[in-house]
C-alpha cells in the first residue's frame, strides 16, 4: 500500500508521545554521502556518477524537447530527494552495460526492487523507477548492454557476448551493483529484494529465478516473453498468415467485427454480461460464424480470412496460438507487409544471418523453429523445470497475464504453469507460486477489462507475511491511454472493478449485487450456466 502523508496534528501527537523518535531510530541512517558512492569499486565495472537529485528535479535524458510544458517529466514531479548512481559494467571485453540505482535519501523501507525492459531493451526503464522510489524502495534498471529502439536485433550481429548480456547477465550484474550501492549508502543491505516487471521484464524475472536464484526473494513476472525463441516463431506465424495468399489479410475493421462476435458469444461464461470475456479458454468461437454469405464488407470474413483467424488461434505446428478475445491488439503483428520486426530481425539478422538473401516467406514452421531454439534457447529461454533452486530457498513467484494480450499469447503462460507445477512439492505449489489471468487486459496494461493491480504490493505482502494471494483486486482506468506523451487523453470510460483469482479458478459473478463490488464474485473452476457455443 502507498504510505499516507502525516497530517500536522498527527505529527504533533507523535512528537509529544515520543513515537517519532522511535520511527527515526528504526530507519537506517546513511553510512555514506551520496557523492562518496562515486568512489565505490565494482568488480568488472565502474561508477560513472553519484549525485543527489532534489525533490521533483529529475529530468529524463533523451526525451524530445518539443513536448508541451509539464509533460516531458510529469512522472517525476513528485519524486522525493534521492541518490542517483550511474555505472557502466564490463563483465566481458565486449560488454557495455549501463545501470542506474536510485536510493531514497530518507524513508527507505529496507527493500530493493529490480525493474526490467521491453522487447529487445536497449534503454534504461526510467519511468518505471518513479513509483517504487516514491513508495520507499531502492530501485534499479539496466539497458542490458546496448543502445537502440528495441525493435531490431542488429546490435547482436557479431556480438555473442552482448546477446548473453541481454539474455541474462546484465540483470544479474545490475543486482550486484544495486546491492553494493545500497550497503554502501545505508550501511546494510536490503532485507528483501523483489523483481517487478512485464514482457521482456517478465522473462528477465523468470531468468533470474532460473540462473541466479539468490538474487530475489519474490518475483512478479507479468506477460513474460518466454520461451523467447518460440515467441519469435509465433510472431512470424501471425505476420505470415495475412500475407500467405491474396485476400488473406484481415483489416482492422474486420478484426473489430471478429472481436465483437467473440464477446457476443462468450461474454456470459463468467455469469455476467459486461463486455469482457472472463473465460476465453472456455469459449469455442469459430470465425466461420461471421463468414460472408453474399458480398464482402467490414462486418464479415471471406473464406481466406476465416482461415487466417483460425490459424492465428491455433498457432504454428507444435506451439500455442492466441486466445479468442485478443483480436484488438493483434494488429501490431498482422497489419504489416511483413512480420513484426522484433521477430523478423531475430531470424534475418541472427538465426539466418549467415544466409544472404534469406526470405522470411520460405520459413519452415517446424524445421526452422528447431533452428531458432538451437541458436538461442540456452541464452534466451527459461525452462519450466529450471526454477527448483529458487523455490528451494523459499522464493515466491507471481505470474500474471492479460487474456487479451495481442503481442505475447496468454497461452504461453498457461503452458509454463502446466509444466512448472509438477516440479513443485505440494507445499511449494500452495505457498510459493501463483498465476493470475486478467480478463480483457492487453499487453502489460490497457484493454477493455480491469488492468490496474499492484503487483509490487502483492509480492511485498506475500514475502513479508508468508501468506500467498488467492485474489487480487483489479480496476479499469476511467480514462483510456492517449498514446505518446502530450497526446490527448482517450474518451472517458465507465469504472470497472473485478477480482482476479488464482489460476485455474476465475471470478464468477454470484448473480446479484453491484458488479463493481468484488464481494459479489466467487473464485471457482466451474463454468457459469451459459452457452459455450
Amino acid at each position: 500500500m502507498r504510505r499516507a502523508l502525516l497530517g500536522k496534528g498527527l505529527l504533533r501527537g507523535l512528537l509529544g508521545g515520543g513515537a517519532l523518535a522511535a520511527m527515526v531510530a528504526a530507519a537506517p541512517a546513511a553510512a555514506a554521502d551520496c557523492g562518496d558512492l562515486a568512489k565505490m569499486t565494482l568488480e568488472g565495472g565502474k561508477v560513472t556518477s553519484a549525485e543527489l537529485v532534489a525533490p521533483g528535479a529529475f529530468q529524463q535524458p533523451g526525451l524530445p524537447g518539443n513536448l508541451p510544458p509539464g509533460v516531458a517529466n510529469a512522472a517525476y514531479r513528485d519524486l522525493p530527494q534521492f541518490c542517483r548512481v550511474q555505472a557502466t559494467l564490463t563483465p566481458t571485453s565486449d560488454s557495455d552495460i549501463k545501470v542506474e540505482v536510485w536510493l531514497p535519501v530518507s524513508g527507505w523501507n529496507g527493500k530493493f526492487v529490480g525493474i526490467g525492459n521491453g522487447i529487445w531493451a536497449g534503454q534504461l526503464s526510467y519511468s518505471q523507477l518513479a513509483d517504487p522510489l516514491k513508495r520507499g524502495y531502492a530501485v534499479a534498471t539496466t539497458d542490458t548492454g546496448h543502445s537502440g529502439n528495441g525493435l531490431t536485433a542488429e546490435w547482436a550481429i557479431g556480438h555473442p557476448e552482448k546477446l548473453v548480456d541481454f539474455g541474462h547477465r546484465a540483470v544479474h550484474q545490475m543486482v550486484l551493483t544495486a546491492k553494493r550501492s545500497i550497503t554502501t549508502f545505508y550501511g546494510s543491505g536490503p532485507k528483501l529484494s523483489y523483481w517487478n516487471s512485464c514482457s521482456t521484464g517478465g522473462r528477465q524475472g523468470l531468468m533470474a529465478a532460473h540462473r541466479y536464484p539468490d538474487d530475489f526473494d519474490a518475483i512478479s513476472a507479468m506477460a513474460p516473453a518466454n520461451p523467447m525463441t518460440d515467441l519469435m516463431t509465433q510472431s512470424m506465424w501471425a505476420g505470415w498468415q495475412p500475407n500467405r495468399a491474396p485476400g488473406a489479410a484481415v483489416s482492422v475493421p474486420k478484426m473489430a467485427a471478429v472481436h465483437r462476435a467473440v464477446v457476443k458469444q462468450c461474454d456470459k461464461l463468467d455469469g455476467l454480461e459486461d463486455g469482457v470475456v472472463g473465460r476465453p479458454d472456455a469459449c469455442k468461437f469459430d470465425p466461420a460464424t461471421i463468414q460472408c454469405t453474399s458480398g464482402d464488407n467490414d462486418q464479415c470474413l471471406t473464406a481466406p480470412q476465416v482461415e487466417t483467424m483460425r490459424a492465428i488461434y491455433n498457432g504454428p505446428p507444435g506451439l500455442p496460438g492466441w486466445p479468442v478475445g485478443s483480436e484488438m491488439q493483434l494488429g501490431a503483428l498482422t497489419q504489416g507487409p511483413q512480420p513484426f520486426p522484433v521477430a523478423l530481425t531475430y531470424f534475418s539478422m541472427l538465426v539466418f544471418g549467415d544466409q544472404q538473401g534469406w526470405d522470411w516467406k520460405t520459413f519452415d514452421y517446424q524445421r526452422d523453429m528447431e533452428r531458432s531454439r538451437e541458436y538461442g534457447a540456452d541464452i534466451l529461454n527459461v525452462p519450466a523445470d529450471g526454477l527448483k533452486a529458487f523455490f528451494a530457498r523459499g522464493g515466491k513467484l507471481l505470474m500474471s497475464h492479460g487474456w487479451s494480450d495481442g503481442l505475447i499469447p496468454a497461452t504461453n503462460s498457461l503452458g509454463f504453469y502446466d509444466r512448472l507445477r509438477p516440479t513443485l512439492s505440494a507445499e511449494q505449489a500452495s505457498n510459493q507460486y501463483r498465476l493470475f489471468m486478467a480478463p480483457g487486459m492487453d499487453h502489460c496494461s490497457g484493454g477493455e477489462g480491469p488492468s490496474d493491480f499492484d503487483t509490487l504490493g502483492v509480492i511485498d505482502e506475500w514475502a513479508t507475511s508468508g501468506k500467498a494471494p488467492d485474489r487480487i483486486v483489479a480496476t479499469r482506468p476511467t480514462t483510456a491511454a492517449g498514446g505518446p506523451p502530450g497526446a490527448p487523453a482517450g474518451p472517458p470510460r465507465e469504472p470497472m472493478t473485478r477480482p482476479l483469482c488464482a489460476w485455474p479458478a476465475y471470478a464468477q459473478y454470484k448473480g446479484q449485487g453491484d458488479p463493481n463490488d468484488p464481494a459479489n464474485f466467487q473464485c471457482t473452476t466451474t463454468i457459469a450456466n451459459a452457452s459455450r457455443t
